[in-house]
């Protein structure tokens, strides 16, 4: 018979409780201590094609924010966004990059194929995402759009 065993039927079921109760509290425990500890403030390096006084690179800045925002990204509380603007000169772009790379962002965004292409090139440890691209996969930049 399967399932036999020469305990008293009562035993199973304290040992199962037992273990029912000490599997769930050993779950809980990592995620109290994770509540406990304030949240680390995220870093987030931008590279943007533009020129700083460009009318178009400061809506996408602007709707960049407040996109965060929305989903609970807050400058200052529990994010950090560097913005560079690099005017499409590609020495500058490079630059730019290696200086917020740096800083230690935990993830790159760039808004252009230019500025795309560089950073693909120096970003190597961290993710890069990448905004207002033509064709990103006749570009190279990632092999399809369902799993980029």
């Amino acid at each position: 018979m399967v399932g036999c065993s020469s305990r008293p039927k009562g035993e199973h079921l304290r040992r199962r409780e037992f273990i029912t109760i000490f599997g769930g509290a050993a779950v809980a425990w990592p995620l109290a201590a994770r509540a406990q500890q304030p949240a680390r403030m995220r870093r987030v390096g931008v590279v943007m094609g533009y020129a700083e006084s460009d009318p178009n690179g400061q809506l996408q800045v602007t709707a960049f924010r407040q996109s965060l925002q929305r989903l609970g990204w807050v400058e200052g509380s529990n994010i950090r966004i560097d913005f560079r603007f690099a005017a499409d000169d590609p020495e500058r772009i490079r630059a730019l990059a290696l200086e917020l790379l740096g800083l230690g962002p935990d993830v790159m965004v760039s808004n252009s194929n230019v500025v795309t292409n560089i950073l693909q090139s120096e970003v190597r440890t961290i993710p890069l995402v990448f905004v207002s691209v033509s064709d990103p996969i006749g570009s190279g930049f990632v092999t399809e759009l369902a799993r980029p």
